[in-house]
């Protein structure tokens, strides 16, 4: 019997998100993500100082402010052939290498294991599925206690941001031109004693958590497998070294690497809420909402590489760096965000080693009085995030955003083609229609993040009032 599935809003990820499944003889057959509201920070930067805009990209999300800051003040630094001194460099990797760690920690604990384990007859724990729960009693009852413990570890985690940057989320530290605080003996101190425990954490709990999680749920690495197209921005910038990076760019696609071109991208719209004729390069986009568009279904758009669409975050970082390459599928990618945190927290305390008390962390600049632009990116917590700005001296005229959950929540392109959520659903097994957990296992492994996928910008400067559209 066929039957569709509709899970709306899906719970325990960031933002308002919509998973509807074509379900036939037990299997997905078919699948639709869908944003289902609009933000307007594209359209609230546009007439704004430059220099303020790694401010307001960062309330796009509480939880990967720091790389929305690093990508903004990046194009602006690209733009004005700005290059930040060694320590700033430095600052910025540490202060978003805490919030990573703040992401990675709480996707698996507060996000996704409940997907898996189940928690005590009590709220939030419930209402909850009930169908294949696996762990024995001993083994759930250490979850859970992870699970518990984990809250101070992620406070722990945002205390770090604000040891350089001032105050979490949102932090004041990243700003175009490099970083506003100096490295001290005591701050690198107290730093590090922070660090510690939340490796101490990673290593004693949430590696032989998700090890013991991949055991008893190992058909999930033949789960959730989808286009097997992997996409990664540089992340974390070498100090001293401009243009290379810890976790390199690099695309793979059919089983080979390729040489990441910005150029390639472009974003559709043909079942997205917008008006377009046909897609376009993010700098060069014009948007104009169309919440009444026939056949549409998303406020998310659909970006595509070299007319494919692509998954990206730690897999994608993991792949490239050579890190990791066991496979792609649900457990995959649970696994490499995990191993990615463990990374992440061992090259900080090098990072930490390498700060130069009494040097410089920002490099002056002016404002041009001609037009420039520029673009900047992160590796991001979830993914491939980039900035494009245009401005004329103090006055942004263009902004656009594609953030890493764009790539993977996106709906269908002009072409019919799914995208990689929605790709990734089909095939999964359903065991229980009433009960269908694997749909949430599936689609939270990629770390979904609404809130910074839907966006509007229109580039002729009308205004469009929220209520309006």
């Amino acid at each position: 019997m066929s039957q569709k599935i509709r899970i709306s809003p899906v719970t325990r990820i960031n933002g308002f998100w919509n998973i509807e499944v074509q379900v036939d003889g037990g299997v997905i057959t078919d699948a639709w993500s869908s944003g289902i509201f609009f933000r307007g920070f594209e359209e609230i930067l546009k007439g704004r100082d430059p220099r303020d805009a790694a401010y307001l990209t960062e309330r796009i999300c509480g939880i990967c402010s720091t790389a929305h800051a690093i990508a903004s003040s990046m194009a602006i630094e690209d733009a004005l052939k700005v290059k930040i001194p060694k320590n700033a460099v430095l600052l910025r990797n540490l202060s978003f290498g805490a919030d990573l760690l703040q992401n990675h920690i709480r996707h698996f604990y507060l996000l996704s294991i409940l997907d898996f384990v189940r928690g005590p007859d009590m709220p939030p724990f419930i209402p909850r599925y009930e169908s294949d729960y696996r762990l024995s009693r001993p083994e759930t009852d250490r979850f859970i206690d992870s699970y518990r413990q984990h809250f101070e570890v992620a406070r722990l985690t945002h205390e770090m941001v604000t040891v350089f940057g001032g105050k979490a989320p949102h932090q004041h530290g990243i700003t175009a031109g490099g970083f506003t605080s100096l490295p001290t003996a005591d701050k690198i101190q107290k730093f590090m004693g922070m660090l510690d425990l939340v490796g101490e954490f990673i290593n004693d709990k949430l590696i032989p958590d998700v090890e013991l999680l991949a055991r008893r749920y190992e058909d999930y690495y033949r789960i959730g497998r989808g286009y097997g197209n992997l996409l990664a921005y540089g992340n974390f910038a070498l100090a001293g070294r401009p243009g290379e990076f810890v976790m390199p760019f690099g695309v793979y696609s059919g089983g080979k690497f390729e040489k990441f071109d910005f150029a390639k991208i472009r974003e559709h719209v043909h079942r997205s809420w917008f008006m377009q004729d046909q897609p376009r390069y993010p700098g060069e986009g014009s948007t104009e909402p169309a919440p009444d568009k026939e056949d549409a279904y998303s406020w998310v758009k659909a970006p595509r590489y070299d007319g494919k669409p692509f998954e990206t975050g730690p897999i994608s970082h993991l792949w490239m760096s050579g890190d990791y390459r066991r496979g792609i599928s649900t457990m995959d990618r649970i696994m490499a965000r995990v191993l990615e945190a463990k990374i992440v927290a061992d090259l900080m305390r090098q990072w930490l080693k390498e700060l130069q008390i009494g040097q410089p962390v920002f490099q002056p600049f002016e404002m041009p009085d001609r037009e420039v632009e520029g673009l900047g990116f992160s590796g991001a917590m979830r993914g491939a995030l980039a900035h494009w700005v245009r401005f004329k001296g103090k006055r942004i005229l263009h902004y656009q955003i594609v953030t890493p959950s764009a790539w993977y929540c996106s709906p269908r392109d002009m072409h019919g083609i799914r995208g990689p959520i929605e790709e990734a659903l089909v095939g999964t097994p359903i065991a229980d229609r009433a009960n269908p957990i694997e749909i949430g296992r599936v689609a939270r492994a990629f770390d979904p993040c609404l809130a910074c996928a839907v966006h509007l910008i229109d580039l002729k400067g009308k205004n469009r009032a929220a209520g309006r559209v």
